[in-house]
């Protein structure tokens, strides 16, 4: 984890969760994040939920690892019964559905299976974990964040389904945010654009994809920042939240064209 300087007012903010869970946590944006909760909130009751445990990470009283796979719907009952019985009784919760992944090529490729437990994972496994604690985010107060992206506030081709799953969480967030508000319940979508992670690898990118990012460091602050804003929903980076309030307003039809052959420019060897 990259050494920074101590953003107070981000600290300040992850200090009134007495609990904190995310999803995914094992790497990439998940494991930033992890490093800042830790480092900023070193009191809070810590919970990851991956199929892998964290690099370097040391598991105690407040630091607990669970391991599954959330596009099993019967992983993710098993998995808040756990954090129902392990995570202190009061105080505020945060929640952080972080677990996703992608795929990239002509529908349904690579093929259904995976790209089913895609939606599986990236949408019904965030409302599933979330309405299964939502009684004591409510009792207790807290907040939720979703990790959306970038590519859900427009059609991708390409990459159709993940887009979707993507915007699903977004619109998803947003209302639950207006729905959960005045119940002490805050929801916020965050909206990374392309960051230097595993994922484009995951996503079935045999080659570099040329496509400027944010460290997952970078990122991580931006998500953070946008939590202690308050933000229903915030695309991470400037060029990014520029990008996407101008596809959100393009038709649907033409942002669809446009992003293919965005896509088949940075990427022709690969798309055809």
């Amino acid at each position: 984890m990259e050494t920074r300087p101590l953003d107070k007012r981000t600290a300040e903010f992850l200090r009134s969760f007495a609990v904190i869970v995310i999803t995914g946590g094992s790497s990439g944006i998940g494991r930033a994040l992890l490093g800042r909760m830790e480092e900023y909130a070193p009191d809070a009751w810590v919970g990851n939920v991956s199929r892998s445990i964290p690099e370097g990470w040391t598991e105690g009283p407040r630091r607990r690892h669970l391991a599954a796979d959330l596009s099993e719907a019967a992983e993710v009952e098993r998995v808040a019964a756990a954090l129902r019985e392990l995570m202190p009784r009061e105080g505020r919760i945060l929640l952080v559905n972080n677990s996703g992944f992608g795929a990239y090529g002509p529908f349904p490729a690579p093929n259904l299976p995976h790209t089913l437990r895609m939606v599986d994972l990236n949408a019904r496994a965030p409302v599933h974990l979330t309405g299964a604690l939502w009684p004591e985010l409510l009792a207790r107060g807290g907040m939720v964040a979703n990790v959306a992206s970038l590519a859900g506030y427009q059609p991708v081709p390409l990459m159709a389904t993940y887009a979707a799953t993507k915007a699903f969480l977004l619109n998803w967030s947003v209302a639950l945010d207006e729905e959960g508000r005045g119940r002490g319940v805050r929801s916020v979508a965050v909206c990374p654009g392309p960051v230097s992670t595993n994922f484009f690898r995951g996503a079935g990118f045999s080659a570099p994809t040329g496509l400027p990012g944010q460290s997952a460091e970078d990122c991580a602050d931006d998500a953070l920042r946008a939590m202690r804003d308050g933000a229903a929903e915030r695309a991470t980076g400037w060029s990014n939240r520029l990008l996407g309030a101008v596809s959100a307003r393009l038709p649907k039809a033409w942002a669809a064209a446009i992003g293919r052959r965005a896509i088949e420019r940075k990427l022709g060897r690969t798309a055809r």
